[in-house]
């Protein structure tokens, strides 16, 4: 067992006192829809982001940190030490969008039941950051000595690229040590490579191809590329609501499929279910589930549906490995490859004369990937089916060793907190420390509790984010002391 340190119970008494003012702070930053926009002047993500940054700047003044926007891509607070600063800690206040589907309470209205608070970034990641801020204050409040000092940086752009990270390290260093609360417990050192390319096709309507038989018309799903889709919907014609019905079935999904008609055309609706792509199999993908439906169908043998099922043929329902674009593989460090593909959209221009048909797919890779048996098998498949691919190379895996001073301590505090012995952990999720030479990701996950990152009803366990808080002071404080 982990030796008792001597400020624990000071830290324990602090945080259980201040657990009803940190759900506040929560609740005011989820009501704050920072999901990424169009730029404005000063805003490089638009003005619901740059609030939450000023937001969390705010609260970083009133509990005593020294402060610093950078130009609104992040924000940073200083907790100092005797010496430099050794850690940084980064958290991002921007989050995914939203469905309509969510039943608990809507996604900007922060909702506690029981043990958990209910909102989009309550797990992923604002409670986590207003967990590592109370860490930081927790210390500053209590008068507890550190040798060096200790950075809380939150970001804006963790969603769609973190290029908020690459802006602040233009001016910034790497720490000596840094984590990120942004995943799962114990820690995770490992962080698979990443490869998510756009792909498509184009080509004329033949008119008389389609005679007789199924058209497909127009199909939209997806909202970004790392958020498995959890609906969609595709416009036919040239259909009967038998065939309909019929293609539904054979899917194996029944209930997944709605439609309407108008005229001689039907809108149907298809229902999966919301997930992060890094875990494909936790989802119901609205992508892939059109594409089997519309295996089942009579369709034209014209251009635009003949790619719309060679696209089935690549990214088959279920098929989450990347084995039908013969990529899938695994090591024993990293685990294995997955693979989804998360954006379609068909359409035909306005004059009837052209179709166009572009996707995108997200693959997260183990450690025996790179750019030959990845980026340039799958390129090698979409262009023999008769697609291009985005141009560009995968983000390399990442690793930081289980033997480091830093990962070692780390264990400590949860194995303190947790009572249990920790290993490190594979993520196939990307955090802000992806690159960094001595990053890892530290909490806030606990395993087997599904918080719905990136889905509806996300959240985030109320006992969880007060260990949180207590399990960064007393990191800070092992790392930094």
């Amino acid at each position: 067992m982990i030796k008792q340190p001597e400020y624990r119970k000071q830290i324990d008494d602090w945080v259980d006192q201040h657990r009803e003012q940190m759900l506040e702070d929560l609740k005011m930053l989820v009501r704050i829809p920072s999901v990424r926009e169009e730029p404005e002047d000063g805003m490089p993500y638009g003005p619901m982001a740059a609030k939450a940054v000023a937001a969390m700047q705010a609260l970083m003044e009133q509990y005593g940190l020294r402060t610093r926007n950078y130009e609104n891509y992040c924000v940073a607070g200083d907790l100092d030490g005797k010496g430099e600063k050794t850690l940084d800690i980064l958290s991002h206040l921007d989050v995914v969008p939203v469905s309509e589907d969510w039943k608990k309470t809507q996604p900007f209205e922060p909702l506690i039941e029981g043990d958990r608070i209910y909102g989009r970034g309550t797990s992923d990641d604002k409670g986590p950051s207003i967990a590592a801020l109370y860490a930081m204050r927790c210390i500053r409040e209590l008068g507890l000595e550190l040798k060096s000092g200790v950075r809380l940086v939150c970001g804006s752009d963790e969603e769609c690229g973190s290029s908020d990270l690459e802006y602040y390290y233009g001016i910034e260093k790497e720490a000596l040590y840094t984590i990120s609360p942004d995943a799962d417990y114990p820690l995770i050192n490992v962080e698979k490579g990443r490869l998510g390319k756009a792909f498509g096709q184009k080509g004329r309507i033949e008119k008389e191809a389609g005679f007789g038989k199924v058209r497909v018309e127009r199909i939209d799903v997806g909202t970004k590329i790392n958020v498995i889709p959890g609906k969609g919907m595709v416009v036919l014609s040239g259909v009967t609501e038998e065939a309909l019905e019929m293609a539904a079935d054979r899917t194996g999904l029944p209930g997944a499929f709605s439609w309407k008609q108008s005229s001689d055309t039907f809108f149907v609706s298809v229902k999966g279910k919301f997930g992060h792509a890094a875990y494909p199999g936790d989802g119901i993908n609205c992508v892939t589930l059109i594409l089997e439906f519309l295996k089942h169908l009579n369709l034209s043998d014209g251009a635009g549906e003949r790619a719309l099922l060679e696209a089935g043929k690549l990214w088959p329902h279920g098929d989450f490995r990347g084995e039908a674009l013969h990529v899938d593989c695994s090591d024993e460090i990293s685990g294995s490859l997955t693979m989804s593909l998360d954006l379609l959209k068909y359409e035909i221009s306005g004059d009837g004369q052209e179709w166009s048909l572009t996707g995108a797919f997200d693959c997260r890779s183990p450690m025996c990937c790179n750019d030959s048996n990845l980026t340039d098998r799958i390129r090698e498949r979409l262009e023999k089916a008769g697609f291009w691919m985005e141009a560009g190379t995968m983000v390399p895996p990442h690793y930081v060793s289980e033997d480091s001073e830093l990962v070692q301590k780390l264990l400590e505090s949860y194995e303190l907190y947790f009572e249990k012995k920790g290993k490190p952990l594979v993520t196939g999720g990307g955090t802000y420390v992806h690159g960094l030479e001595r990053g890892v990701a530290f909490g806030c996950a606990v395993f087997g509790v599904d918080n719905r990152m990136h889905g509806d009803d996300e959240f985030m366990e109320i006992s969880i984010l007060v260990k949180s808080a207590k399990i960064l002071a007393d990191a800070i404080l092992r790392l930094c002391g």
